[in-house]
């Protein structure tokens, strides 16, 4: 190693002390030891009970409104409402839930993590797991408290309205999942949540407008997934031709999003890719 290296190593060892905060390293690919640990579990259950409570009330909402329009035509909730009851319920489980299991409740979240090295594959699939049960537990209470206008209305599941194409919808769902895990990434930057910590709601809080948004923007089309869980609890309980016929396109484009998000953040925002091109250029000089 030349003095000039050993010079960068020490200063950056320096200022990494003086941070006022701890960037924690990537989470290792695979970490069975995670599995003997009872932290795991207690994260699993809070992801179940949490998408849960979020399919229960979104899912109500949206056969409410429908309920509603059905009977007098321009009244219930609309789409600002059913938006509202999204983005809020996300806040406040995220708040809730945020110290136990992160407070992911979707599988596009826990995917973009897991691409950002900020989770183990274990950790990430079990997460999918209990989402996608806890996803159609709480579409199964809807379905079972409301009875037959559930079915009638349309179960509460995402599809490609009619007037858009599937590239349409798949667009749709891709770029609102990218704003969505952008905002998780941007939120619990270790830079920011050092900077913020004594105001603990302003994580929660930028998550949930960012699912609000979002809806707001893509009900029209496709009713708005951007939760691959979500889009599933209802499918699998409507159980409807048209529920499963574009019912792909509710897993591609979030994955495809929050891919996209992570990339975007770890590369662009936190650097990652210049250092690796100064790197490289580094190695290429001295030899």
């Amino acid at each position: 190693m030349s003095k000039q290296d050993a010079a960068i190593e020490t200063a950056e060892a320096a200022a990494a002390a003086k941070a006022p905060y701890w960037d924690p390293p990537p989470a290792p690919l695979l970490d069975t030891s995670e599995l003997a640990k009872w932290s795991l579990y207690r994260a699993l259950i809070a992801e179940f009970v949490a998408t849960l409570i979020f399919l229960y009330v979104s899912v109500a909402t949206v056969i409410g409104y429908k309920a509603q329009s059905a009977a007098q035509p321009c009244t219930g909730v609309g789409f600002l409402g059913i938006s509202w009851a999204f983005g809020a319920t996300i806040f406040v489980l995220v708040y809730c839930t945020g110290g136990v299991s992160g407070g992911h409740i979707n599988p596009a979240v826990t995917f973009g993590l897991f691409v950002g090295r900020k989770i183990s594959a274990v950790r990430a699939v079990l997460y999918i797991v209990a989402q996608c049960l806890g996803a159609i537990c709480g579409v199964g209470l809807v379905k079972g408290v409301v009875g037959a206008p559930y079915e009638t209305l349309g179960g509460g599941a995402n599809t490609v309205s009619d007037g858009f194409s599937v590239g349409a919808g798949l667009a749709a769902e891709i770029l609102g999942t990218f704003v969505l895990v952008y905002v998780v990434f941007s939120a619990t930057d270790p830079k920011r949540t050092a900077r913020d910590s004594f105001i603990p709601v302003l994580v929660p809080l930028p998550i949930g407008f960012a699912v609000f948004i979002v809806h707001l923007a893509t009900i029209p089309i496709t009713g708005t997934g951007i939760n691959p869980a979500r889009s599933l609890g209802a499918a699998v309980l409507y159980n409807q031709h048209k529920a499963w016929k574009d019912h792909w396109i509710f897993w591609v484009g979030p994955l495809i999003g929050a891919t996209a998000a992570a990339a975007y953040h770890k590369l662009v925002l936190r650097g990652e890719a210049a250092k690796a091109l100064g790197s490289f250029r580094g190695t290429s000089s001295t030899m």
